[in-house]
């Protein structure tokens, strides 16, 4: 008896689940991505050898600008609207005077006594300023903190 060989049918994989699959994840990703919002105020930071990770959890940011202004930020929008009241929780530094300065401070440290708090000054801004933001932040007990600076480069 003769053997009769069927035909090979080819295997036809749909791909249409897979690019379903693929606009999903990518939908997903671009409406839970958080922006960071701009700045207030730029900076041109001074240079330094000095290398140091800053944190990126908990950080309260005293910004000095080239026209001596202060500016208070905190990477929490939760902690920002606290204190600066929610209309203004998703900025991200509020400019503040040298008296306001040290009780906002002691109400961000009361509200979350994690917080690590970074000094960010521009290169231009005048160092007595500086100075002013240090004395303050050492007089509500705040006696750690880093100062930013960009990588000097050899």
């Amino acid at each position: 008896m003769p053997v009769i060989k069927k035909r090979r049918i080819g295997v036809a994989i749909d791909n249409t689940p897979m690019v379903d699959v693929a606009f999903l994840l990518l939908t997903f990703f671009m409406l839970t991505t958080q922006f960071r919002p701009p700045e207030e105020v730029q900076i041109i930071l001074p240079s330094s050898h000095q290398t140091f990770k800053l944190p990126e959890l908990d950080v309260m940011t005293v910004t000095i600008s080239k026209d001596n202004r202060i500016f208070l930020g905190f990477d929490s929008q939760h902690l920002t609207g606290k204190i600066f009241g929610e209309e203004n929780k998703l900025r991200v530094g509020i400019e503040v005077t040298t008296k306001e300065l040290p009780d906002l401070l002691i109400r961000a440290r009361i509200a979350n006594p994690k917080l690590r708090t970074v000094v960010k000054g521009d290169k231009e801004a005048e160092y007595g300023l500086a100075e002013d933001v240090m004395d303050i932040l050492q007089k509500t007990n705040i006696t750690r903190f880093n100062l930013v600076t960009d990588l000097e480069k050899d």
